[in-house]
């Protein structure tokens, strides 16, 4: 069911018909079509109109209707989305990602420390293990647990307000998950409209497994419970989901500061480039592996690509300057050259005129040239 227009509104008003009451003003509006369409944006109540017949407030209370409640569990909030694609609006809770740890296995305690100490770090997030779920558990072995993850027992899951599949075949699951978001999203069926959760039996074939759990999070799970931890599998999904569950309306971007990479000094080498996620990774993961002390200067730039950011104007020598001396470059080094990335070659001059006392140089332009661009550097320093 798609949104009701302004125009939907008023056909079923009295001025579309130019009947009785046309355009009465007792709604506060002073035609009928301005009622309906600040109806349609929600900036006023359905029921300030007296005139308004049953079939249309039918129709608008099934329309406002949530498609998917959304299911708080200590905090992981899954559930409550109103879209089948996230370019239409965006998703808003991320699919939860569970295991469950059976306490009558011998190795449960070794699981349960393995999980705790599982992280990923992801374009300035730390991802974990949302849901720890225990099975055969005691209060105590909770009560453990819960002071480094968000636990609860295998009963306290089952009592949950979700629809859980349980994944005994793939095709089957995936025309489910389908089925339901179609009935929630586009007929807002009241039947379909609690959060998913697909139930993963331990399985050897983690291939498949990691394969079609992530098509689960592309297509409509709402959480995945495991019976299975796996290092490497955790972590390609958590990275997926990232990219799925990120709001496509907001830029990737990371926080604007100077970066410190192997333990630099005064004398280490300088490097500047803007706040955009994906460049900032990039960079950075070269110059950790160049074993070579080092600075990173990001600039604010409000989540722009060097190029981007540089056309918008928000990528400047003022503002360059401005981050620099907001973070007391001057006092933490003796070293008076900052490398700049490529692209920005035509700002060199610009640059020296607003950094006071730093020389600029003309880097790489892209990110895997930086390690023989080093080199260079330090051959023609000798």
């Amino acid at each position: 069911m798609s949104e009701l227009s302004g125009l939907q509104i008023f056909k079923y008003l009295p001025a579309s018909k130019k009947g009785e009451h046309t355009n009465c003003k007792a709604c506060g509006f002073p035609t009928c079509m301005a009622f309906a369409l600040n109806l349609a944006k929600q900036k006023t109540e359905i029921s300030k109109c007296p005139h308004c017949p049953d079939e249309l407030k039918k129709l608008y209370e099934q329309n406002n209707r949530q498609p998917q409640k959304t299911v708080d569990i200590n905090g992981l909030k899954i559930g409550g989305e109103t879209v089948l694609y996230r370019h239409e609006k965006t998703f808003n809770n991320k699919c939860g990602l569970a295991v469950v740890i059976d306490c009558q296995n011998s190795d449960w305690k070794n699981k349960i420390n393995e999980i705790e100490n599982f992280k990923v770090k992801k374009i300035n997030e730390i991802l974990k293990i949302d849901l720890l779920i225990l099975k055969n558990s005691k209060q105590e072995d909770v009560e453990n647990c819960s002071k480094s993850l968000n636990t609860i027992t295998f009963e306290e899951f089952n009592k949950l307000p979700l629809k859980i599949i349980i994944d005994n075949d793939f095709q089957k699951t995936k025309d489910e998950l389908i089925n339901i978001r179609k009935k929630a999203v586009l007929e807002k069926d009241e039947n379909y409209s609690s959060p998913v959760c697909v139930y993963l039996s331990h399985t050897e074939d983690l291939d498949f497994l990691c394969a079609k759990t992530s098509y689960y999070i592309c297509k409509y799970a709402n959480m995945l419970v495991f019976e299975d931890f796996n290092e490497n599998l955790f972590t390609a999904l958590m990275t997926l989901r990232q990219n799925i569950y990120t709001d496509p309306q907001k830029p990737l971007k990371v926080e604007s500061k100077i970066y410190e990479f192997n333990n630099p000094d005064e004398n280490s080498l300088i490097f500047m480039t803007t706040n955009f996620a994906l460049t900032f990774f990039a960079v950075a993961n070269e110059l950790e592996n160049l074993q070579i002390p080092s600075y990173l200067i990001v600039t604010e730039s409000d989540g722009m690509s060097v190029l981007t950011a540089w056309s918008a104007e928000k990528f400047t020598a003022k503002t360059a300057a401005k981050t620099v001396e907001k973070f007391g470059l001057i006092n933490k080094v003796k070293n008076r050259k900052i490398i700049i990335p490529g692209l920005l070659a035509h700002m060199k001059e610009e640059l020296e005129e607003e950094i006071k006392d730093f020389e600029i140089i003309v880097g790489t332009i892209n990110a895997f040239e930086i390690s023989d661009f080093v080199k260079n550097l330090e051959n023609n320093s000798k």
